[in-house]
């Protein structure tokens, strides 16, 4: 988003969230319906994958913490050191959402513990520092809403790390309850955070305050990339894993879960379109009826972790004809304007700059690769699976050249 856009007055028919308050809002989905699900699931009405249920929390949270420094004992600078903690996070719920069985233990405690001592040290901070619930609740308006809103998200989440960690604590309707009224408090967080951002916009710092200290060591240097730049790093990681576990899952030494994967991969399409309106066919204004589809695939994405075997055939019909049909559009829109040029460019072209050239070459492979994996989506076993691994490991390489690329063209004015 350029400074332009972030001072420009808010439009009514337009959604503005920032990426803080849409990472906080799929967490409100994915704490609700899991809530709402878990009735069901008790009843054994509805199966259950507590594996890649933990595992999509553990990835929204490694979110947070890459693109925003957020963690879940409170704000960060992004330092490099950061960053790699956020991606180690990042990969263990991977691995949880796309093997099952394999750190079921480990995903469970690790979720407890961030829910309980995250819950404990916020809600600390909250009552304790003097420029929080104090001041803010001294304020009519919004900082009131913003203070309670605060409170319930950090409670509910200390309590729901205790029950994570001790499942014997309480009920599984009790822990259905918490999960609602969790899911509604940080949807509720999420409003909040928007609208003071809306009246207590926040002021630029000195110039130069960022910038890297002479001699600091790498790992705590600020890292000042945007989120694109991060995203695509995540997504890089995210598609080179899951390429790198197709060897052995087609090998039949592991076991695999397509709904984890599948959600898993909807849940950050989600992301990117809530928070970018960025869609596998191109950017889009958020308007409300984009907006509305990010909110259904979230829905989707977090219903196909929780509960398995129902939602697979059709997320991946429907992730399969985004990647076809998406990387087919953006293809075209690049081809034929550059064979409608070189049939009517004089005798002379102008070449573009490198960094220009590179960023057209990455986002074409980019465009190819995309076709192969949704062929591979939509007809299953017309493309070998070490084919289908070997195509997603390219895809995740060229994520992080395309990364790397973008950051080396000048910024927008």
């Amino acid at each position: 988003m350029t400074d332009e856009t972030a001072q420009a007055p808010a439009r009514t028919d337009e959604f503005d969230f920032t990426l803080e308050s849409v990472i906080l809002l799929v967490l409100g989905i994915f704490m609700g319906l899991f809530g709402l699900l878990l009735f069901p699931i008790t009843t054994g009405a509805l199966p259950y994958a507590p594996d890649s249920t933990y595992g999509l929390f553990l990835v929204i949270v490694a979110l947070q913490v890459i693109t925003m420094g957020k963690t879940p004992l409170g704000d960060l600078r992004r330092t490099w050191l950061v960053i790699i903690i956020g991606i180690a996070a990042g990969i263990t719920g991977m691995l949880a959402c796309f093997i099952p069985g394999l750190l079921s233990n480990i995903v469970r405690i690790l979720v407890g513990a961030i829910l309980m001592l995250g819950g404990a040290v916020l809600l600390l901070q909250l009552f304790l520092h003097k420029e929080k619930a104090a001041l803010w609740f001294s304020v009519p308006g919004i900082l009131r809403h913003l203070t309670v809103a605060c409170a319930l998200v950090y409670l509910m989440a200390f309590l729901l790390g205790l029950v994570t960690l001790i499942p014997s604590f309480t009920t599984d309707l009790l822990t259905a309850v918490l999960l609602i009224i969790d899911g509604a408090a940080l949807i509720y967080l999420a409003w909040c955070i928007d609208v003071v951002g809306k009246e207590f916009p926040e002021q630029p710092g000195p110039a130069g305050e960022n910038q890297e200290k002479a001699g600091q060591v790498f790992l705590v240097r600020e890292v000042s990339f945007p989120f694109t730049t991060a995203l695509l790093i995540f997504l890089g990681v995210l598609l080179a894993l899951l390429a790198i576990l197709l060897v052995p899952v087609n090998l039949g030494i592991l076991p695999f879960s397509p709904d984890g994967q599948l959600g898993l991969l909807l849940v950050i399409m989600a992301v990117q379109i809530l928070a970018m309106g960025e869609t596998p066919l191109g950017p889009f204004r958020r308007s409300w009826l984009i907006v509305t589809i990010g909110l259904a695939f979230v829905a989707m994405g977090v219903y196909s972790c929780i509960v398995p075997g129902v939602l697979t055939d059709l997320l991946r019909v429907l992730l399969g004809l985004l990647n076809l049909i998406g990387s087919l559009v953006l293809l075209a829109g690049r081809v034929i304007p550059m064979v409608l040029q070189m049939r009517d460019a004089p005798a002379q072209p102008v070449a573009l700059p490198a960094p220009l050239r590179n960023l057209l070459v990455t986002q074409t492979a980019l465009n190819i690769i995309g076709i192969l994996f949704g062929t591979s989506m939509l007809l299953p076993g017309l493309i070998p699976g070490m084919v289908t691994a070997t195509i997603l490991f390219f895809n995740g390489l060229l994520l992080f050249l395309l990364a790397y690329i973008l950051g080396t063209l000048p910024a927008a004015e």
